[in-house]
C-alpha cells in the first residue's frame, strides 16, 4: 500500500486529510470487500472520507515535506501566471487547477488573482465574485498543506506567501 496510517495526504478539492485507518468494507452490497483508506479532513474534524486503496493514486498525494514546502515558497517569484480575459474560460482554468491539486498551479492562480485584485482595488473596483471564490478555495487548499508541512498556522503562511508574491511584483 502506498499510504500508511498517520500519513497526511492531499485530496483534490477536499484538502489535507490524515489517514486514520485502512479498513475492509463492502460498500456495493456485492459481498466483495475492498480496502479503503479511512481519512479525517484537517479542516472538518467530523468529516470522514473513504477512498478505495485501489484508486488512491488518482485521488490522493502525500503532502509536501518541510523541504518541498520551502522550495515551493522560495520559487513563488518565478512561478508564471497566465491571465485569461474570457471569464468563462478563466473559471474553467480555476476549476481545473483546484481539481488538479498541484501546489505550483495553485500558487499560479493565487498570484494571478492577487495581482488582479490589487489592480482593481487601486482603481476603486472590487474583486469579482468568481475571483474571490477561487482565491479562497486555492488559498485554503495550499495554506493548510503548507501549514502542516512547516508546522505554522494558516495566517502565518498567508503572510509569508504575500511577502513572496510582493517580491515577484517588485521584480517585474
Amino acid at each position: 500500500m502506498k499510504y500508511e496510517i498517520g500519513d497526511f495526504v492531499s485530496k483534490s478539492v477536499t484538502g489535507v486529510c490524515k489517514i486514520e485507518d485502512i479498513v475492509s468494507l463492502d460498500l456495493t452490497g456485492k459481498k466483495e470487500n475492498k480496502l479503503y483508506y479511512l481519512m479525517k479532513s484537517i479542516e472538518d474534524e467530523k468529516g470522514k472520507l473513504y477512498v478505495p486503496v485501489s484508486n488512491s493514486d488518482a485521488i490522493l498525494r502525500l503532502c509536501l515535506t518541510k523541504e518541498e514546502a520551502w522550495k515551493l515558497i522560495e520559487r513563488i517569484p518565478e512561478i508564471p501566471t497566465a491571465w485569461i480575459d474570457n471569464e468563462k474560460m478563466r473559471e474553467q482554468k480555476y476549476k481545473a487547477t483546484v481539481k488538479s491539486n498541484d501546489p505550483e498551479a495553485l500558487i499560479s492562480i493565487i498570484k494571478m488573482i492577487y495581482q488582479r485584485k490589487q489592480k482593481r482595488l487601486a482603481q476603486g473596483k472590487k474583486c469579482t465574485t468568481t475571483d474571490a471564490r477561487y482565491f479562497q478555495v486555492a488559498e485554503n487548499l495550499l495554506y493548510v498543506e503548507l501549514g502542516i508541512a512547516l508546522g505554522k498556522p494558516k495566517q502565518q503562511i498567508c503572510k509569508t506567501i504575500i511577502d513572496y508574491m510582493n517580491q515577484s511584483e517588485s521584480k517585474s
